[in-house]
């Protein structure tokens, strides 16, 4: 499938931890991944969020967590990839979707790690470049430059709300469609 389709995505926010976030520009990141949340929300697609070792680098942000559907799945991890962790993959297969909506910090380590073993599982993975990020540009600029030549798609916030409403008819437009304006 070229596009994404709401029925067949889920997202899973990687790492978007109070002690991460304050080594990064936040305000984009944040801002785009809690609208990512929220469009998420209002269009029931199922969302994982992941947490590395919170216990050192604190919780999801609260703009993100608030914007959570009530299902969203909170996971701890220590590894970097999400999927190594058999757990949260075992909640990605439950899903039975085939299309993964990936965002988060750092773009080059764990977003980069989990988009590479989603691939390999057979998943078809879409990057939210403007809701991703690393504490320097250039690791960002060769996790994203990496995550393309292994097959994931890069795109951005608007392109993925668009593609899941699919129509100015869809019966949520303009609930998505004020969350970018």
């Amino acid at each position: 499938m070229k596009t994404l389709d709401k029925d067949n995505s889920i997202l899973i926010i990687i790492d978007v931890q109070e002690k991460l976030v304050n080594v990064l520009d936040k305000d984009v990141v944040v801002k785009n991944t809690a609208k990512l949340a929220e469009a998420a929300k209002i269009l029931n697609i199922p969302t994982i969020v992941t947490e590395q070792y919170p216990k050192g680098l604190g919780l999801t942000v609260s703009e993100v967590k608030d914007k959570l559907i009530g299902s969203a799945q909170i996971l701890e991890k220590t590894s970097f990839s999400a999927v190594k962790h058999e757990n949260i993959f075992d909640v990605v297969k439950a899903t039975n979707k085939k299309q993964v909506v990936i965002c988060g910090i750092e773009t080059h380590i764990c977003v980069h790690q989990t988009a590479a073993d989603l691939l390999d599982a057979g998943y078809e993975v879409f990057v939210a470049k403007d809701a991703c990020a690393s504490r320097r540009k250039y690791e960002f600029k060769q996790g994203i430059d990496i995550m393309q030549q292994n097959g994931a798609k890069i795109s951005c916030l608007e392109i993925i709300l668009f593609e899941w409403l699919k129509s100015s008819r869809n019966e949520h437009f303009k609930e998505v469609q004020a969350l970018i304006k």
